[in-house]
């Protein structure tokens, strides 16, 4: 069985980037801003504020929750393996050394 990875976490960056923690342990990055700028269904995500405070994990994948109750099938939600093939791998930015 071929391996699909899975979000378990996503950070919102600045710019419209976030931070995607893989199963595997792996930070990437991902840019958000060229798929916002497309518009249509993703145009409310063009809100700061709506871009973050909508940003979740569904379906073991980045997504944004469009209607605030959580039903995977009405988010819109990236492929995690194109996600995992395409991000570029990045420090952990919540890791902070006292």
């Amino acid at each position: 069985m071929e391996w699909i990875p899975k979000i378990v976490q996503a950070v919102a960056g600045d710019n419209f980037t976030v931070y995607l923690y893989f199963d595997d342990g792996r930070v990437r990055l991902y840019d958000a801003a060229p798929l916002i700028k497309k518009g249509g269904v993703f145009a409310p995500l063009q809100e700061t504020d709506f871009f973050k405070d909508r940003l979740t994990v569904l379906n073991d994948t980045l997504a944004w929750d469009m209607n605030g109750d959580m039903d995977p099938e009405k988010c819109i939600d990236v492929d995690p393996c194109e996600l995992y093939e395409t991000c570029a791998v990045v420090e952990d930015p919540l890791w902070v050394i006292s």
